[in-house]
């Protein structure tokens, strides 16, 4: 006597009306707001979260817009209805993508003799210039390995966090980027990435180390221990303005300037041994 075995069912992906109100109750809209700002009425709007009605293609993509959701996830919502998706995803070294990566590595290179890199949605680095190895020295290849991540790069105990020398704050600047950046997305890898960030032991003594609360916000500095001494910095974001591609609208860029004349001769000394 054999005996088989079922196999596995797959779970049906959620219906459309589940996104949609999985993102309105995310932006934490009730009906009546959203059904007001996508100018239909709050019954259509009902209809459509519990199936009863489909909406169009347009209407997808103006609940979408409406929602300010991402590029990402209104591929997801189309699909979800039964359209075609309707962005594009590609990788940054794609021929398509040329003009966007040779910007990218346009900006990168003019910002020597300055760190400057460029990550994903996730943080995972794309590409960087010739100084970001020197603030890389020491990592634990570890972590260096396949896509580096420059999170856990920067915060993880074999990685750069025993030489950041405001490491206590720098954390929560970080903590905080990353949840406003959840809040903004949903994107549930980057709330597991906080949670695994949040994990790691801050090094002994590092509380001693605080800046005054002045410096917190955009004017966070970044003070990195190296053979030169104390380097200090201050960072800036660029993202693309109006993109129509899912991998620039996930793409930013990270640019470090020197926040004191001593950090800025030390940098320059460093691209003229390069």
């Amino acid at each position: 006597m054999s005996t088989t075995t079922a196999p596995a069912r797959r779970s049906a992906p959620p219906p459309f009306g589940d996104h949609l109100r999985h993102w309105r109750q995310h932006r934490r809209l009730s009906q009546l707001d959203l059904a007001q700002e996508a100018e239909i009425s709050t019954r259509h709007l009902s209809f459509v979260e519990t199936g009863r009605s489909m909406p169009s293609r347009e209407m997808v993509l103006r609940l979408a817009e409406r929602l300010d959701v991402p590029l990402r996830e209104r591929n997801a919502l189309l699909v979800a209805a039964g359209f075609a998706p309707m962005y594009r995803e590609r990788p940054l070294d794609d021929p398509a993508l040329a003009a966007a990566r040779q910007a990218v590595d346009l900006i990168l290179k003019s910002h020597e003799p300055y760190p400057a890199l460029a990550v994903d949605r996730h943080w995972n680095l794309l590409a960087a210039n010739r100084m970001l190895p020197h603030l890389l020295a020491g990592v634990d290849a570890s972590l260096l390995q396949g896509q580096p991540n420059v999170l856990r790069i920067s915060l993880h105990p074999l990685g750069l966090a025993a030489k950041i020398v405001n490491l206590v704050q720098w954390r929560e600047h970080l903590f905080e980027r990353l949840r406003q950046q959840i809040q903004a997305t949903g994107d549930a890898g980057l709330a597991t990435l906080l949670e695994e960030l949040r994990a790691y032991p801050v090094p002994e003594g590092a509380d001693a180390a605080r800046l005054d609360g002045e410096h917190l916000g955009v004017a966070m500095p970044f003070q990195f221990r190296t053979a030169q001494g104390v380097l200090n910095f201050i960072s800036t974001t660029t993202v693309f303005g109006t993109p129509v591609d899912v991998t620039l609208q996930e793409l930013a860029l990270e640019t470090f300037f020197p926040a004191d004349a001593f950090t800025g001769e030390a940098l320059r000394q460093l691209a003229a041994a390069t």
